[in-house]
Formats: structure tokens, sequence, C-alpha cells
């Protein structure tokens, strides 16, 4: 195994087309290495990855694995989300050929910047992406490996200038990959029990934090949500705390909707002074508060109170984060990656501000059997916030099915009367048929595959 990137030519990716491992495989394209790689499926990033110049199939053949490839200079990359028998894996595992998880090779890539690590069970794609657009533009500007399709940059890849010592990447708590991150400067938004069947309980996800926290640089910084039980004397580093509204070094003041609404504006409150009359051009609540924590890290990094402003006025958003697909005078269509039930509510809270005393009609699809199975009537409780709800069966991604685990077992805990447990491919005709105001798409799986459906369907009724 090899710990030294710099004699690596060629780059082979199993599971390509997830949105880590399709960072790093335009990381190691754009930096002159020759990359190829696997993934089950085929989707919009893999085609643009090929359009890219990377070489990209859908079939498990070892055959395909480039054969002109000198193994000393190569490097197989892999997600733990690939069955273990997968028949390329297994092949690498037998050859003098250093074979890392995606992770470790996002660790070596990173700590050799100063990175900005964003961390938390909710949040991480939306801040560590606001924190790039600000940057993008300083003095000091950066690069970053993003969790989502930024609308600013176009891709999940922010190459680093040269001369900028910044690259701002998501750190992930799943099967504890943030443990390879060695941060200059880290945050955290949130530390909710998740991933319990990696985890077990809360308190191992807690020590899995205190441990990352623990490996900020020396002379680094942490900032940390307002309320988040999080042990900061696992580090060394000066502690900062941030809140939506609450008291705390980076927090809001005078916080309202813009005129012409939508959009929030406020003064920012940071241990340097107030940066007045800033505007988020992107809607919820939800993102004010990640917004901050965005503006912290970056001031922290040395942004100007300009940058702050520009950068949050710039930010378009992230494909399927709090995501405007659609938008009439009386038709609104948001689709949103929350899937866990603090994110649910989060979500819908934030749609309740932005529109009150509209209805509010939100179609979920639970991911996982286990967390489906571990947090059904948190699940059901934050969908209980609708004015109406609609279940779509799961989504396993590397699942195996669990006996009696299935959408059913929220919807059976769902205390409204205002409930509907269809296919997938029966929500737009639901959808035509039910008057309808805000609707929102929600889950981590492939619901954004009726999108476009969906948003025909508004449009004839507006």
């Amino acid at each position: 195994m090899t710990n030294n990137l710099r004699n690596i030519k060629n780059v082979y990716f199993l599971g390509i087309g997830g949105i880590g491992m399709s960072a790093l495989a335009r990381y190691f394209k754009f930096s002159g290495r020759n990359v190829a790689g696997y993934d089950r499926t085929r989707t919009a990033l893999t085609d643009a990855l090929q359009a890219e110049g990377i070489d990209v199939h859908y079939e498990d053949d070892i055959r395909k694995i480039p054969s002109s490839w000198n193994p000393e200079e190569t490097l197989a990359v892999f997600t733990p989300a690939l069955p273990h028998d997968h028949g390329e894996l297994t092949w690498f595992r037998e050859k003098p050929i250093g074979l890392l998880k995606r992770a470790k090779v996002l660790g070596l890539v990173c700590n050799e910047k100063s990175c900005i690590a964003v961390a938390g069970t909710h949040g991480k794609t939306t801040v560590s992406t606001m924190t790039a657009t600000i940057l993008q533009k300083s003095e000091a500007g950066c690069g970053a490996f993003l969790g989502g399709i930024s609308k600013n940059f176009g891709s999940n890849l922010l190459l680093p200038p040269e001369n900028s010592p910044w690259i701002v990447a998501e750190a992930d708590e799943f099967d504890r990959s943030f443990l390879h991150l060695e941060p200059q400067l880290a945050l955290v938004t949130s530390l909710d029990a998740d991933h319990l069947d990696i985890y077990g309980d809360k308190a191992k996800i807690q020590e899995s934090f205190g441990k990352f926290i623990s490996q900020i640089k020396p002379g680094g910084k942490l900032v940390v949500k307002k309320g988040v039980e999080l042990d900061t004397q696992k580090t060394s580093a000066q502690v900062f705390t941030y809140s939506l509204k609450e008291d705390a070094d980076f927090t809001t003041q005078n916080l309202h909707l813009s005129e012409e609404g939508g959009y929030y504006c406020f003064d920012l409150k940071s241990p340097d002074g107030i940066i007045a009359h800033c505007r988020l051009n992107y809607p919820g609540l939800v993102n004010v508060e990640n917004a901050v924590a965005a503006s912290a890290l970056a001031l922290l990094a040395g942004a100007s109170a300009d940058d702050i402003k520009n950068g949050l006025e710039d930010y378009q958003g992230v494909v399927r984060r709090f995501d405007v697909r659609y938008k009439s005078e009386n038709q609104v269509y948001i689709d949103d990656y929350a899937h866990h039930p603090a994110e649910l509510s989060a979500v819908i809270n934030s749609l309740k501000a932005l529109y009150p005393n509209r209805k509010i009609t939100g179609i979920f699809q639970p991911h996982l059997y286990s967390r489906t199975r571990d947090f059904a009537a948190e699940f059901a409780a934050s969908l209980d916030l609708l004015d109406e709800a609609v279940l779509v069966p799961l989504y396993p991604a590397r699942e195996e099915p669990i006996p009696g685990v299935s959408s059913a077992l929220i919807f059976e805990k769902m205390k409204t009367e205002k409930k509907f447990l269809v296919e997938k491919s029966e929500v737009p005709e639901l959808l035509r048929e039910r008057p309808t105001e805000i609707v929102i798409t929600l889950g981590a799986g492939d619901i954004d595959g009726i999108a476009n459906q969906i948003t025909e369907v508004l449009k004839s009724k507006s």
C-alpha cells in the first residue's frame, strides 16, 4: 500500500460514480494522471466523467481494467459500499498494486495542505459548499472536495489554486472516514444518532467525533454549533461556537425576510465585530444557520467582511439541497436530500417559516432498512409536521432487507390523517389529483428520479 501519491501515474476507482469518489477521480485526472473506473450504474455523473475523458465501465469484469499500467505507478481506490466479494476488488487485493479506501486517499490529498474539514451528521455538504463559494473569490482562495454538485462550480470539485493553502473537505462520519483527516480548521454542525449499523449507539458516535477533533493540527481552530454534545476537552484547538439566533461567537442579528420575500437578510456577529446587511440569496432558515457556520470558517481562514457578503449573495446552492426545481405564483417544488428525522424536521420547519399559511405536501423515500428500523417513530413525528405526507417504498442502498422493516413501519406510526403510502411511479398522478401549493421530495435514494414528472404536473396546475 502506498502513502506517497507523488509516484502515482495511474488511478483506478472501484465505485467511481459515487459523489466522493468522482471528486477524487476528477482531481487526479486534472492533475495529469491516467484515470479509469468501474461503477454498477450509469448516471448523469458517470456520463459527465466520461465527457471529461475518464474511461468508465459498468460490468464487474477484470478484463476492463487497463492492462498497460505499471503496477508500481498505479493506485486503486475503493468505496466501502462495494460488496466484499466484488470481482475487481478481489483481483486488486491479489496484485502488487496499492489499494486504499476513498477516505484514506482524501486524507492523503487534504493533509498536505491546510484542510478546512466540515463534520456533522447533517449540513456538511451545504456548509462546505458555502465556505468554498466565499473563499474561492477571496485573496486566500481554496480548493474543495464536495459531497454534492455545487451550482456555482457545476461540479463537486474545486481545483485549488497553486498559491492557496486551503482545501475544503467534507468530514464524513460514515465508516469513521473522517479520522483520516488532520485539519487546520474544523467545524461540527450536529451530532445526532445515525449510522447505527456502523456505530451501534450514540456514545460511540460521540467518541468518534472526539477522536476527530483531537486530530486538529497544532494552532488550529474548531467551530461547534451551540448545544452540540461534544467534549471539546478532546482538542487543543481554539474553540468557537455558532448559532442561528442564540448568543454565540458567530450568530445573526436583525434576521428578517427580505421585502420581496423568499430570502433572508441579517447582520453577522463575529468575535471581530458586526458584518452588517448580509443577504443570503438562497431560501430556508436552515440555510441561514449553515451560512453562519460557513462564514465563521471563511473568516477564520482570512476572508474579509466583503468576501463574506459577496459569497453569500453569490451562493446558488447544491443540487438536491433545498433545491428549488419549479416556482410559479401558486406552485413551488423543492427537492431535498434529507434522510434523517432531524434533517426532515429542519427542512419542513424552514418551509413553514418561508411559506406560512400555505399547504406543504412532502414525498419521502426512506433510506436504508437499518435507519428506518432505528428511527421509525422519529421519522413519523417529523412527517407529521407536513400538511400532507406521501411515503414511497424505501431505498435499500447497500443493505439487504430486514424482516418486518419497510416504509409501512413509519406510515403506521404517523398521526396525521392526510397520509398516503404509494409506489414511487404513482406519485405524479397522486399530485395531479390532489390540491397542491408547496411540494417537496425528501430522501437520499433515487426519489429525484421523478423530479421532472412532478415539475410537469405542477406546471399544468399553474
